[in-house]
């Protein structure tokens, strides 16, 4: 049996089988089957939570695609000295990280179709599941740009290191990272499935330094996503930018030649902390204090003093005591655009739960992760003025830090991650 008729049977498996777990969408279910049998380009951004998201593009997918609900973000470090080899990983995990996003297996024989004396090109744990929107996001750390791989002189000005904020308790072991892959689907195990297989083609050239597993994303990306909640209860990110603010995204999002990088050019700078939160000691502080904590009421996300959560910010109005209603404080107030120099960001973040301290306490909080065009101005500002001023710092612990180049997206078949970089 030929590859082709191999790999056309288990895509019809899959199709059969989405179509049978989509149960009432038979509908929305049996277009993801014909466009899969007659090998039709997939939408920019899926119209199911389990349609595929297309790969190619100018821009990587997973950033302004509408997020999905799970996250699997792993860091690692390279630990092959030769650049040719980092260079052929970078075209296999490109052509793995192309199948797996549209549901396929990640080798061309996959999980059971290749030599029984051999291990499989996949690990399996995906059969039989339709693509759930999965993304894979790759970016460079500021540790590959040393003397490894001749890069030092490639490395953008805009991925100078992070500077130490106040407050901040951050663990060496879960920070940084030469190269990161962020996983985004609507099933967790298709997250999981795409990271396991990257660091199995990756083994004995990279090792996995640390990973996140996240739940019930923290932000929107399109304006037609409802805005989620944090585990604070609060609505988050009503402010973000949005897929479909072309000119914001044009200006504070997307790379450009002219900052100094030419093959970033088209590509995004990524900032992710863990931010533990105390969890119990919130549970126990009244309702108002939360409120003016986040300058929001915790039911509708509205601005105090206002009604809807998309009412304008009004920072002027001042209650019967004459004070304002939004405290100088309030994080509402110093993460907003008008505070930091007109800086925004591009917000991605992601619950997490990874057990108990040991102490009968949650290990719980926020996996945040903002796309910018250049943290310098943005991230770095307006974190700098949250962890001087923002009353919620009582409650929150930052542990992990990273910051990644992420590379413009793959034209085609013929191009690859990082082709721009090692050019």
């Amino acid at each position: 049996m030929t590859e082709g008729r191999v790999m056309g049977e288990r895509m019809s498996r899959r199709t059969l089988f989405g179509l049978g777990a989509a149960g009432a969408a038979v509908v929305g279910a049996g277009a993801v089957a014909t466009r899969s049998l007659l090998d039709e380009p997939p939408a920019a951004h899926a119209s199911s939570t389990s349609d595929p998201v297309v790969f190619y593009g100018e821009h990587q997918a997973g950033i302004v695609t509408p997020a999905q609900d799970r996250l699997h973000f792993v860091a690692f470090d390279v630990i092959t000295k030769s650049r040719d080899e980092l260079v052929d990983l970078l075209q296999e995990w490109t052509a793995a990280a192309a199948r797996l996003t549209q549901g396929k297996d990640a080798g061309t024989f996959g999980a059971v179709g290749g030599a029984p004396e051999a291990a499989p090109d996949d690990t399996g744990e995906a059969l039989g599941l339709p693509a759930s929107g999965l993304t894979l996001t790759l970016g460079f750390g500021p540790s590959l740009f040393d003397d490894r791989f001749g890069l030092a002189s490639k490395r953008p000005a805009a991925l100078a290191d992070l500077p130490k904020f106040p407050g901040e308790q951050l663990i060496p072991e879960i920070s940084g990272g030469d190269i990161c892959v962020q996983a985004c689907a609507h099933d967790p195990q298709v997250a999981v499935h795409a990271i396991r297989n990257l660091a199995r083609i990756g083994f004995g050239k990279v090792s996995v330094r640390w990973s996140q597993l996240g739940f019930g994303r923290t932000s929107s990306t399109s304006r037609a996503q409802a805005t989620p909640r944090n585990l604070m209860g609060f609505k988050d990110g009503t402010n973000n930018l949005k897929l479909e603010d072309a000119d914001l995204l044009r200006d504070q999002l997307w790379a450009a030649a002219q900052d100094g990088a030419d093959w970033m050019a088209g590509g995004s700078y990524m900032v992710t902390r863990k931010i533990r939160m105390s969890i119990e000691t919130w549970d126990r502080a009244p309702l108002a204090e939360q409120e003016q904590i986040f300058g929001r009421g915790k039911g509708e996300g509205a601005p105090l003093g206002a009604k809807a959560e998309f009412d304008p910010l009004n920072f002027a109005a001042k209650g019967a005591d004459g004070r304002p209603l939004i405290k100088d404080d309030a994080h509402v107030k110093l993460a907003h655009p008008s505070s930091n120099g007109n800086a925004h960001l591009l917000r991605r973040g992601y619950n997490y739960v990874d057990g108990s301290d040991g102490l009968g306490r949650l290990d719980a909080g926020l996996f945040f992760i903002a796309y910018q065009r250049d943290p310098r101005k943005q991230f770095v500002t307006v974190q700098m003025r949250l962890a001087r001023n923002d009353s919620l710092n009582e409650y929150i612990k930052h542990v992990s830090s990273g910051l990644f180049a992420c590379p413009p997206g793959v034209r085609d078949a013929g191009d690859y991650w990082g082709r721009t970089l090692f050019a």
